[in-house]
């Protein structure tokens, strides 16, 4: 059979343009590196540019008071939570004012004092203040930022190029912890074209698994493209580390911060919208107190945001539970701001919520509605849903519990090259460098962090040409002779994509989310398999060369969830227990706590395509390394390139 594709070569190739993928292009031009070239959905399609929060967090050293902090202080937060290694919790934390002075650089506006100290303050796991913000959109602003860097620099941009497969040779400069290297992709266009890009890096900046879940507050044009890497045996570290929360469902948003602290009320519904009723009053009852005690649960769910198993039975993730089980029992579930709460009475409140709220400038609360609270704490919070067509003056907010963040993705070293795949630079989400848990706003950082590493070391190991462009591009016909066979195939289908794609992401909501119990987990996993080789095998049904490339994403999407779902069943089935952003129950419906001798290991999983089969096993973390920082010897180390 004969295909017929363009070929496009360039030394480095950035897939993705989120803001780890623009940061790493502009950091490669930096550092010498002149042949960049990004592929891409589209430039206003990633993740980065259409989230936020209420008040979107940034983390960093802190920059700000008479607050002692260092590199190692801040990777001992990294790792407090367990399940993250003390490398790339030190190149985190060491990196990130540069990272973040960069984006100063750039023209996002972080905001400082008179004399210049950026403010900060803590966010969720955060001993000290080292967030800052912009506001709802610094991700967005981030990007915009970059972007016109992009720009200016002219560094070529291919947008509408849906990326179907990684690309992989075996290394010839093989060892044991890499056989293989990365040397490109193949893309599809909505018009039916092929593309083959070989490179002599990739930079995969993909993001994360957006595409898994029904209930997610991940952007609805953000699929992920982490099983492209994965069926090419790309070694992954905590895929079982994911992270959910609140957020609503007709414009996909986080509601932490102000959302909450303003205290709404909680509403259920039939599908239909009709028989409302404050559910949550069946968990606490009518007692004042009782009351007193919901009302200050969810006030904390401000900036307790991300769903957390130790705050489960007696703290505010016990929110998070009950509007889970209430949409389980197919029923919607709305924030009320035009009125208080049923019983609503500040002096109930706990001291935390009374001090916040009067501090906030919240005073005779019980004369006030949320909005108008909401309105003088935060506006900004309520143009936003404006712009988005929702008016929180007149209509109620739906939400969901949503996957959110996958802590977890591919495994890198300490320079953010794949463990086990050369020349593969898996930045920002799809790279699984955080732990069981992170503070707010740790990813942004990390995505910076680790554009920053992956063109540094491009540029001290890997700026000759070693590629084999005669095999590479054999091997790329192979593969795009594979494709091409597929969708034939697949024309004849009898299942289409769309129905596809809606099942395997309700049974990740379902079974593979933050509520796991082993029975269902084994179904969801064999069900996910089965679907995926008769996928394989039969293909499946696509309307036309315009959503041909979907067709393809479900290949791996399924992959992808299959490999969740055994690395989730595997760890549960270890003993692990409810930890991070997940509850394990056991069959009498009883939830298993954790099991603390965990904290210290990795779950690594991985692909074999020889026994066409997934293994798991757990790593100990790596401690916080003990670095000799006597200046001259560190200057001669680095004058001599030792540190590559």
């Amino acid at each position: 059979m004969k295909v017929t594709f363009e070929l496009r070569r360039t030394h480095t190739l950035v897939v993705g343009s989120g803001a780890a993928g623009l940061c790493a292009a502009v950091r490669l031009r930096a550092e010498g590196i002149d042949d960049v070239r990004i592929v891409t959905e589209g430039l206003n399609a990633g993740t980065s540019i259409n989230t936020g929060s209420d008040k979107q967090t940034y983390y960093k050293l802190s920059l700000c008071g008479d607050e002692p902090d260092s590199p190692v202080e801040m990777a001992k937060t990294y790792c407090s939570a367990g399940g993250m290694h003390g490398d790339l919790a030190l190149v985190e934390a060491a990196v990130s004012a540069r990272a973040f002075l960069h984006l100063v650089n750039l023209g996002v506006s972080f905001p400082t004092d008179a004399f210049g100290q950026f403010a900060g303050y803590k966010t969720d796991h955060d001993p000290r203040r080292r967030a800052t913000s912009i506001g709802p959109y610094t991700s967005r602003e981030m990007c915009r930022a970059l972007i016109r860097r992009v720009k200016e620099l002219n560094i070529p941009t291919d947008e509408e190029e849906f990326a179907v497969e990684l690309l992989t040779v075996p290394n010839e400069h093989a060892t044991p912890k890499q056989p293989k290297r990365a040397v490109g992709i193949i893309t599809l266009n909505t018009s039916g074209r092929w593309t083959i890009y070989l490179a002599e890096n990739i930079v995969f900046a993909v993001g994360g698994p957006g595409g898994l879940y029904k209930t997610s507050v991940y952007p609805t044009g953000h699929t992920g493209a982490i099983g492209l890497a994965l069926r090419e045996e790309a070694a992954a570290a905590n895929l079982t580390e994911s992270q959910f929360g609140l957020a609503s469902v007709k414009h996909r948003w986080n509601v932490s911060g102000t959302y909450m602290q303003v205290i709404p009320r909680v509403v259920s519904t039939d599908n239909d919208g009709r028989n409302p009723r404050e559910f949550l009053r069946d968990a606490f009852g009518n007692d004042a107190s009782e009351i007193g005690k919901m009302d200050s649960l969810l006030f904390l769910k401000g900036y307790q945001w991300p769903f957390d198993s130790r705050k489960l039975q007696e703290g505010s993730s016990f929110i998070d539970f009950l509007v889970y089980r209430e949409t389980m029992e197919h029923r919607r579930v709305f924030l009320d701001y035009k009125q208080n709460p049923t019983g609503f009475d500040a002096a109930a409140l706990s001291e935390e919520a009374k001090t916040y709220l009067a501090k906030s400038g919240m005073t005779n609360l019980n004369a006030t509605t949320p909005i108008e609270r909401l309105e003088k704490m935060n506006p900004a919070a309520i143009q936003m849903y404006r712009e988005h067509e929702i008016d929180l003056y007149r209509e109620m907010l739906e939400i969901a519990f949503c996957a959110q963040h996958n802590n977890g993705g591919l495994a890198g070293t300490h320079w953010w090259e794949s463990i086990n795949i050369a020349h593969l630079f898996p930045v920002g989400e799809v790279n699984g460098s955080h732990g069981t848990a992170r503070p707010g706003g740790s990813a942004l950082n990390a995505g910076q962090v680790g554009a920053f590493r992956a063109a540094e070391l491009i540029q001290h190991r890997y700026a000759e040409t070693t590629l084999d462009v005669d095999y590479a591009l054999q091997v790329a016909q192979d593969r795009l002779v594979q494709l091409q066979t597929w969708c034939e195939t697949a024309k004849t289908s009898k299942t289409h994509w769309r129905k596809e794609r809606e099942n395997l992401q309700y049974r990740m909501s379902q079974m593979g989310g933050a509520m796991r119990a082993m029975n269902t987990l084994d179904t969801a996993l064999q069900v996910t398999t089965e679907d995926y080789e008769r996928l394989l095998k039969d293909g499946v049904a696509y309307d036309g060369e315009h959503d041909k490339h979907e067709a393809l994403r479900n290949r791996h999407l399924t992959f992808a969830a299959m490999t969740y779902l055994n690395a989730v069943s595997f760890a549960v089935k270890s003993g692990v227990g409810s930890r991070g952003s997940s509850v394990v129950f056991a069959p009498d419906g009883n939830v298993i706590s954790e099991n603390a001798s965990f904290r210290d290991k990795i779950l690594m999983t991985q692909y074999d395509s020889a026994t066409q089969s997934i293994t798991n096993h757990w790593q100990s973390c790596r401690p916080i390394p003990e670095s000799d920082l006597w200046f001259e010897t560190v200057w001669t180390t680095y004058r001599e390139g030792k540190i590559y």
